[in-house]
């Protein structure tokens, strides 16, 4: 699969990855602005954000409906919709495109929800890879201790409460994401994560995001054009 650099495409894309609580929502948040004072043409996009598709996938979840074929295709159809309406078009317009989570996310989570791996990987063979990938690494107990500092208790899927891996959700969460790390440290020598240590200070991470983006891309090809003024 070839980066959207190597199929041609004017604009960038650069994906986060990372735990539930490994801060890289903050982190590509501080980016978006860096990007944006620079005057760069920038869009954000987040995982299961498709207007299309979000209302049906909320009321699944609330009345845990979605078995995890099902969870695995109506995320892949949220993310379709935006690639095909968004992303790309954007992309063709010479945009760096900065997205909170990426198809990883589907690679790894549905893996482990018990679905194949081809399988999960088949249904993504449209998408191009981002031409960066930030993996914020974060150790399990810290990612759980900054998602109950932020709210008083565990989403039923965020701690794999489906798959029935213990009834304490602390417990359950410690499981799933333990298993979802796996995965993504089998996937980030293929395919070429930048791995960030998230335990460290957040504007340390972010000087590292920042100074990797200066390296590998060339920012004054994404200014936004300034209209001269008339004589």
């Amino acid at each position: 699969m070839k980066t959207f650099a190597e199929l041609g495409f004017p604009g960038r894309l650069i994906a986060v990855e990372g735990l539930d609580g490994s801060g890289k929502s903050t982190q590509i948040y501080l980016l978006k602005r860096w990007l944006e004072l620079q005057g760069l043409k920038v869009f954000f996009s987040e995982w299961n954000s498709s207007e299309l598709v979000k209302n049906a996938t909320s009321k699944g979840k609330k009345r845990e409906l979605l078995s995890p074929t099902t969870f695995s295709l109506i995320h892949a159809t949220d993310f379709a919709d935006r690639y095909e309406r968004q992303l790309v078009p954007l992309l063709r317009g010479g945009y760096i495109v900065l997205c909170d989570r990426y198809i990883f996310t589907a690679f790894a989570r549905d893996t482990v929800r018990g679905c194949p791996s081809e399988w999960v990987r088949g249904i993504y063979d449209f998408a191009a890879m981002p031409d960066l990938v930030f993996f914020f690494k974060a150790p399990l107990e810290t990612s759980l201790q900054r998602i109950l500092d932020g709210r008083p208790q565990l989403k039923y899927f965020e701690a794999g409460m489906d798959l029935r891996l213990s009834s304490d959700p602390y417990e359950s969460f410690r499981i799933f994401q333990g298993r979802i790390l796996e995965q993504y440290l089998a996937m980030s020598t293929d395919f070429k994560f930048l791995v960030i240590d998230a335990s460290q200070p957040i504007e340390a991470q972010q000087n590292i995001v920042r100074d990797l983006i200066a390296s590998k891309l060339d920012l004054n090809k994404y200014m936004k054009l300034k209209h001269s003024k008339k004589p």
